[in-house]
Order: C-alpha cells, then sequence, then structure tokens
C-alpha cells in the first residue's frame, strides 16, 4: 500500500485489488483516532461538522472515500460489503490506528459493523463503535425480515439511478433525507446542494450495486460477533431507514449496545441536528 498518489499532495492508501482509497487524517497522531465511515453515494466531505467538532476537542479525526465515492478510484468491482470493510482495513493498517472509535452513518454504519467484526476486533484496533441510522442487520423484506422494506423500494431506487442520476440525487436530498418535505422543516438550499455535489462525484455503477449492498447484505453475525461498546442511534422521523427495523434490532443483536432514539430527527441527522447529536457522540466517546 503507498500513501500518496504520484503527482498529487491528496492522501490515497492502495488496496491489494489496486483500488486507491481516497482519506483524509486531520490532528496529532498521538491522539485518540475517531474514525468516520460515510452513507451512499456521499463521501467523506459529508462529516465535516463531526470532524472539526472532534478535531477541536483534541481527536486525531479520519474519514475516507468508500471505492467509487468522492475522489477513490471509479473501479468496476467490489461494491459490496466484504470490499467495502477491507478497504476500510487497508486505510487503517497504513496509518496504524489503534484505539480507535469508529463512526458510521447508514451504509457506513453496515462498513463499521462488518470491519469491526471481521477486522477491528481480531487485530486490537478498535475500542469503542457507533452506528448512526444505520442499514445492519437487514434492509430488505424477507420472510425471516418481515419488518423489512419490500425489493420494490430498491428496484424503484435502480430504476431511477439509471434513468437520471442527478433527478434523483436532488429529489432524495430535498425530501425523505434531510426530512425537508416535511411541513415544518427548515430547508436548506446549501445542505440540499452538497448532498448532491458529494453524490455526482462518484460513480454511477458503484451507486447502483451499492444499492444491492446496502439493501441485501444480512449482517445479523457481523451485529453478534461485536463485542466493544456500541453505541445506537437513530431518529424516529428515519425516512429512508426504518428505525423499528434498525437500531432497536441492532440494540438486541449487539453484545455491549447502548441505543439512544432521537424523537422526529430524520435520517440526515448529522447533518440537520449536529449541534444535538455532537454532544452525545463525545459523551459516549469519553465514557
Amino acid at each position: 500500500m503507498r500513501p500518496l498518489r504520484e503527482g498529487t499532495s491528496m492522501a490515497y492508501v492502495t488496496t491489494s485489488d489496486g483500488t486507491d482509497i481516497f482519506y483524509k487524517d486531520w490532528g496529532s497522531k498521538d491522539a485518540q483516532p475517531i474514525v468516520f465511515h460515510h452513507g451512499w453515494p456521499l463521501s467523506s466531505d459529508d462529516w465535516d461538522a463531526q470532524m472539526l467538532f472532534f478535531l477541536a476537542n483534541g481527536y486525531r479525526v479520519v474519514a475516507h472515500d468508500r471505492r467509487g465515492h468522492g475522489r477513490s478510484s471509479q473501479v468496476g468491482t467490489g461494491h459490496d460489503m466484504d470490499h467495502y470493510a477491507s478497504d476500510a482495513s487497508a486505510v487503517a493498517e497504513h496509518l496504524d490506528l489503534r484505539n480507535a472509535v469508529h463512526i458510521g452513518h447508514s451504509t457506513g454504519g453496515g462498513e463499521v459493523a462488518r470491519y469491526v467484526a471481521k477486522y477491528g476486533e481480531p487485530q486490537g484496533r478498535v475500542a469503542k463503535a457507533v452506528l448512526v441510522s444505520a442499514v445492519p442487520p437487514l434492509m430488505v423484506k424477507t420472510d425471516a425480515n418481515p419488518g423489512g422494506t419490500p425489493i420494490e423500494v430498491f428496484d424503484g431506487f435502480r430504476q431511477a439511478l439509471a434513468a437520471n442520476r442527478a433527478d434523483f440525487f436532488l429529489a432524495v436530498a430535498s425530501g425523505p433525507f434531510y426530512g425537508f418535505n416535511r411541513p415544518d422543516a427548515k430547508v436548506s438550499q446549501a445542505v440540499i446542494q452538497n448532498w448532491w455535489r458529494q453524490g455526482m462525484m462518484g460513480s454511477a455503477q458503484a451507486h447502483y450495486e451499492g444499492i444491492k449492498a446496502f439493501s441485501e447484505t444480512d449482517q445479523t453475525a457481523d451485529l453478534k460477533a461485536i463485542s466493544v461498546p456500541t453505541l445506537v442511534i437513530q431518529g424516529d422521523d428515519d425516512q429512508v431507514v426504518p428505525y423499528r427495523d434498525a437500531a432497536l434490532l441492532q440494540a438486541e443483536l449487539l453484545k455491549n449496545g447502548t441505543l439512544k432514539i432521537y424523537e422526529g430527527f430524520p435520517h440526515g441527522m448529522l447533518t440537520t441536528h449536529a449541534e444535538v447529536i455532537n454532544p452525545d457522540l463525545l459523551a459516549f466517546v469519553k465514557g
């Protein structure tokens, strides 16, 4: 693995299959690392409010762009939870992150669950984990998961993305993601534009195939395997990942989980309610 791609000062790790993963690494290398895993179809930029907050509180903050997303390689393969976790491990190993707290939002929560279960705890690199509005254990409705979301919904995502990705992404950001479709919502055009910007930076193929990864990956075993203290948080007005089939089940499956549900908060609460979420995250990290 090499830290820098030739001809640029931006930091990258090259994985075993030749994928360049972009990452940010801010703060003292002697400080405890907080590692952030972003949601679909975004990039590490979605963590600006949290990275600056934890940096100001004396932590080392690290975040990467998932393969096919943001500034990472737009490769044609590996758009699945196993590769997502392996890429996260490549970043952690390259930076030799230890005693780290891994925080994942939405699809990034699935990435955290797979990473901690498969790499983090076995290698002794993880102190704690946080799942924020996260997709595990399984989003899609099945006979074994009757409370899940029907596959037709995710097929609709794929159809909309393939037909007009720019229009689809604008509709998601303007509506359910931040709860901007609610009657009393305080709509921010800047937030909508930033979501759209991040999404359009990435690969349409990675985003298309990522829908299957976040919706059809059964992570029950991952959650059961995690033993480090894990904070589970979600808003009860999450229109993207229904909390009853996500946070509530995560808390039941984790060995050492703490659950907190926020009344009225949307899927993108890390942005819309950062002033509430950030202190709660800090309290968990310090606790």
